[in-house]
C-alpha cells in the first residue's frame, strides 16, 4: 500500500485522509499551524457533499452541528421575490443540503482523523515549502515553527495546501499571477431569532451595487435559543491580502441595503449586530493545465481555487478526495492514479470555477436588475419568466454534478412565493 503524505489539514485534506483510510491507506498529514482551531464562518454543503460525509459514516455527527436547508429564495434590492426553489431532500435529492460553520466541520473531520488514524497521523507546526522527487518517491522540505528545517520521505504527495499552495507554485512556476476581481467579500455571523422557520437561504440585492447571502449555520447556538446566522456581502472594493481571517468593520456596507425591505428580516440590523466580520478579496486564479507532477498531485483550493460561491469550493474538494482515492485503489502506481484523477476531474472543475467567476445561478438577480433598470417591478413573470429561470437553474445544477431530480422528465422545480409572503409595498 502506497505511503502517502497529505499537505494541509483543512477540510479537504482531512476528508482525503479519511477517504484514504477507509480504503486501507495510512496517510500522514503535515499542517503548518501549531494548533487547529475552528476558524472561519459558514459554508453551504450541497447534496453531493453530504453524500461524501454520509459514506464516511459521519452523517449523524454532521447533522448535529449543521442546519437542514429547505428553501432558497432570491430577492431584488427592494425585497421583491424573483425566484425560489427547494433544497436537498425537499427538492427530491437523496441527500440533504446543510449549512454549517466551516471551522466546526473542520474540527469534526480532525477529531475523526485522530480517532481512526491515530495521533501521529497529523504533524502540526510543519510547513511544507517544497519538494524533490526521484523514481522511488518524494522528499518534502519542512519548516518548523521554531525555525528549524527537516525533510520527510514518502512514496507520493497530495497537496491540499490551499489558495497559497507552495506546491502549486513549484509545480507551475510560470503560471500567471492571480488577479484581484475588483470585488470585496464581507463575511460575518450574527445571533438572532430564526427567520422563515430557520431553514432558508436568502439571496439579496442588485449585484451591480451589492449582493448579500444569508443563512443559519447553527440552531440554539450554545444554548441561547437563537440561531447563528451567517451572512456574506459582495461589493466593489480595494484590493487587500488574500487571507480569510482579516477582521473588518462592516459599517461602510450597511447603506448599500437602504432600499431592501423584508417582512421577516432587517438585514441592516443583522450586519450591525455581527459577532465577527471578516474581509476577503475575490481573487481570480487562472485554471491549470495539469494538477500532477509525477508523484505529486494537487487537491481542493490548491488545484482549483474558485470564488467562494454556492458551496462549490469545499464540495468539489470532497469529490476530489473520493475520485483520487478510487484511482489509488484501482491503480497500484500512484503516478498512474494521479494522472487518471487529473483526467477525471480537472476539466470539469475548471468549468465550474469559470462559472463561479460569472456568478453561477446568482446571475438571475443581475438579469432582473438589468431588465428593470434597477427599479421595482409589477409582475416578475413579465421580467424573468419562471420557465427561463428554471432553465438557468437546471443547467447550473447539472454543471456542478447534481442534476435536478425530475429535470429529465421536464418538471419545473422552481416556484414563486413572494406575492403570498411579502407586504404589498414590496411587490
Amino acid at each position: 500500500m502506497t505511503d502517502i503524505a497529505i499537505i494541509g489539514a483543512g477540510p479537504g485534506g482531512l476528508l482525503t485522509a479519511l477517504r484514504l483510510h477507509q480504503a486501507g491507506f495510512r496517510p500522514t498529514i503535515y499542517e503548518s499551524v501549531p494548533e487547529l482551531k475552528p476558524l472561519g464562518v459558514g459554508v453551504d454543503i450541497k447534496t453531493v457533499g453530504t453524500k461524501e460525509i454520509d459514506e464516511l459514516g459521519l452523517l449523524e455527527e454532521f447533522r448535529a452541528i449543521s442546519v437542514d436547508a429547505e428553501d432558497s429564495i432570491f430577492y431584488n434590492h427592494f425585497g421583491q421575490e424573483i425566484y425560489a426553489e427547494k433544497c436537498g431532500v425537499h427538492m427530491g435529492y437523496l441527500h440533504e443540503q446543510r449549512f454549517v460553520h466551516r471551522g466546526v466541520l473542520q474540527m469534526l473531520f480532525y477529531r475523526t482523523v485522530l480517532e481512526r488514524l491515530g495521533a501521529g497521523s497529523v504533524v502540526l507546526g510543519a510547513k511544507a515549502v517544497g519538494y524533490t522527487q526521484d523514481e522511488e518517491g518524494v522528499t518534502l522540505d519542512i519548516e518548523h515553527r521554531d525555525g528549524t528545517t527537516s525533510q520527510v520521505r514518502h512514496e507520493a504527495v497530495i497537496a491540499a495546501d490551499g489558495i497559497k499552495s507552495a506546491v502549486r507554485r513549484q509545480m507551475h512556476p510560470n503560471q500567471a499571477e492571480p488577479e484581484f476581481s475588483g470585488i470585496t467579500m464581507w463575511r460575518g455571523t450574527t445571533l438572532r431569532e430564526p427567520f422563515r422557520g430557520g431553514h432558508t437561504i436568502l439571496h439579496l440585492g442588485d449585484p451591480r451595487i451589492s449582493s448579500m447571502i444569508v443563512y443559519p449555520i447553527a440552531e440554539n447556538f450554545e444554548g441561547t435559543g437563537l440561531d447563528l446566522i451567517n451572512w456574506v456581502v459582495e461589493t466593489n472594493g480595494e484590493e487587500t491580502i488574500e487571507d480569510w481571517n482579516q477582521v473588518a468593520d462592516p459599517e461602510q456596507i450597511i447603506p448599500a441595503f437602504d432600499t431592501l425591505k423584508l417582512p421577516f428580516l432587517d438585514v441592516q440590523q443583522l450586519i450591525r449586530d455581527a459577532r465577527e466580520v471578516y474581509l476577503f478579496p475575490l481573487i481570480r486564479h487562472f485554471p491549470l493545465d495539469t494538477w500532477v507532477d509525477d508523484r505529486v498531485v494537487l487537491l481542493g483550493d490548491a488545484a482549483h481555487a474558485m470564488y467562494p460561491r454556492g458551496g462549490n469550493g469545499i464540495t468539489q474538494a470532497m469529490l476530489d478526495a473520493r475520485v483520487l482515492t478510487e484511482k489509488l485503489v484501482e491503480l497500484a502506481d500512484p503516478r498512474a492514479a494521479f494522472a487518471a484523477y487529473d483526467g477525471a476531474r480537472r476539466e470539469m472543475v475548471n468549468r465550474i470555477a469559470d462559472n463561479m467567476r460569472g456568478e453561477g445561478y446568482e446571475v438571475i438577480r443581475r438579469i432582473v436588475a438589468d431588465r428593470t433598470d434597477g427599479k421595482p417591478f409589477d409582475d416578475i413573470e413579465d421580467v424573468l419568466p419562471l420557465a427561463e429561470a428554471d432553465g438557468i437553474f437546471s443547467r447550473y445544477h447539472a454543471l456542478v454534478g447534481a442534476p435536478r431530480p425530475g429535470h429529465d422528465a421536464g418538471e419545473a422545480t422552481g416556484f414563486r412565493t413572494w406575492n403570498e409572503a411579502a407586504p404589498a409595498e414590496a411587490r
